[in-house]
Parts: structure tokens; C-alpha cells; sequence
């Protein structure tokens, strides 16, 4: 088992371009695995975790419901945003700058072979993030990603989550609220739940901004605790 991530920096980058970057690394692991079974090989299949920040964007689950985006067409150019329908998991989604996304693309079989765990992970890894901030964030039983005050009439969202995994093979992942434009997610019903709020980590601690890479580092640090990984930067992205 191969447990070495290698971590890129994409810097800001339109969405789409990410999303075709993801499917070229999701089929070159997927096609390893293919030609290993093929062959009676054990060729070690490679790992990534993609940093990224993305301009004005809204994305559609394949399961989600077109009306929780609450805008025309006309009306995202007006907010200089745009509108994808994707292959994960899960409803609406917004990202923007401000927001960290990462994207870790895992061959499952190098970790544990077991979806409700690997999403459970992600959720932790943030959860220590946020408590080295000061944050309590727990989970809301039965909806994916990350919360404060759940169970009060004060919970509020700070990081979505949806994946897709094929042949224990995994891409998409999580967004989280450091310094985003919480104004862009009124433009939306939030992941379709309509009686929570949105929050960012920059409103929780009332500080007009929190280091972006401050709040990676922290990140790995706990992602690589919990999947046990060696994490490599990819210097030529950086």
C-alpha cells in the first residue's frame, strides 16, 4: 500500500479547468488499478491532495435540485459567477475566493476501503482545524460537512462537503469558509437545507482575515494524523 500523498497548490483557478485537471489524475489511478488486475501486477497506484481557490462558482450535485440556485443566468454574470452541474455527491455548492477547497484524489485501497469512514475523516480533519482556532464544530447527524451550534436555532454551515468515488477511488471534496463573501451563498439554498445558516472562519473569530496558509498547514497536519500518510509537496505546482 502506497500511503504517500502528493499535495498541490493550484493557487486560484477556474473551476472547470480543476475539474478536468481531477478526472486526468482520477483516471490515471483508475486505469493502474485496471491494468494491475489485468496483469497480476502490483504497481503502487499514486495519491494527491489539491489545494485550490476558485472564482464566483456554484455547482450542482447529481442528485441536487435546480431550484436551490435562486438566480438566472442573467443574474450570476451580473455577480460575476458561474454555474456547473457535476458528478459528486450532494446539492449546491458555492465557492469563491476566501474559501479553501481541497480535493484529495485517493486510491482507497491504500488506506481503507470504506466511503462513510473516509467522509467521516475529512469532517474530522476539520473539526481539529477549527478547535486549534477555538471553534467547537461538530457534525449534524444526517447532513455531510461541518457545523457550529447544531441542535439550536443558531447552527450555521462553515464547510460543505461532496465526493465521488469509483473503484475505491476518490475525487471532489471539501470547502471551507476562511474569508469568503458570505453574501454570494444568499444566492443559493445552501446544500438545499433552508433553516441553517452559512458562517466563515474570518466572522467566527471577528478578525478581517485569516492566513490561507496558515489554515492549510494545520489541515495536512490533521489529514496526515488521521490517514496515517506521508504527505510530499509537488514543488513544480507550488
Amino acid at each position: 500500500m502506497n500511503k504517500r500523498i502528493t499535495v498541490e497548490e493550484l493557487g486560484l483557478k477556474d473551476y472547470k479547468e480543476t475539474w478536468d485537471y481531477q478526472e486526468e489524475l482520477f483516471q490515471k489511478i483508475v486505469d493502474l488499478k485496471i491494468a494491475n488486475r489485468r496483469n497480476n501486477t502490483e504497481v503502487s497506484t499514486p495519491n494527491y491532495f489539491l489545494f485550490v481557490e476558485h472564482p464566483h462558482v456554484f455547482t450542482l450535485g447529481k442528485s441536487g435540485d435546480m431550484s436551490n440556485l435562486l438566480v438566472d443566468e442573467q443574474q450570476l454574470k451580473e455577480h460575476n459567477a458561474k454555474f456547473y452541474k457535476i458528478n459528486r455527491g450532494g446539492d449546491i455548492t458555492y465557492h469563491g475566493p476566501g474559501q479553501i477547497v481541497g480535493y484529495p484524489i485517493l486510491d482507497l485501497d491504500n488506506f481503507f476501503t470504506d466511503i462513510h469512514k473516509y467522509l467521516r475523516f475529512l469532517e474530522e480533519m476539520v473539526i481539529r482545524t477549527l478547535t486549534d482556532y477555538g471553534l467547537k464544530a461538530t457534525r449534524s447527524e444526517g447532513e455531510t460537512g461541518v457545523w457550529l451550534d447544531v441542535g439550536t436555532p443558531f447552527a450555521r454551515k462553515i464547510c460543505a462537503m461532496g465526493v465521488r468515488a469509483s473503484r475505491w477511488v476518490t475525487m471532489h471534496g471539501f470547502a471551507l469558509n476562511v474569508n469568503a463573501n458570505l453574501g454570494y451563498f444568499d444566492l443559493m439554498i445552501p446544500c438545499g437545507i433552508k433553516d441553517k445558516a452559512v458562517t466563515s472562519l474570518n466572522a467566527e473569530l471577528g478578525r478581517a482575515e485569516i492566513p490561507m496558509e496558515e489554515v492549510k498547514e494545520k489541515l495536512l497536519f490533521h489529514f496526515k494524523a488521521l490517514f496515517e500518510a506521508e504527505l510530499e509537496r509537488d514543488a513544480a505546482a507550488t
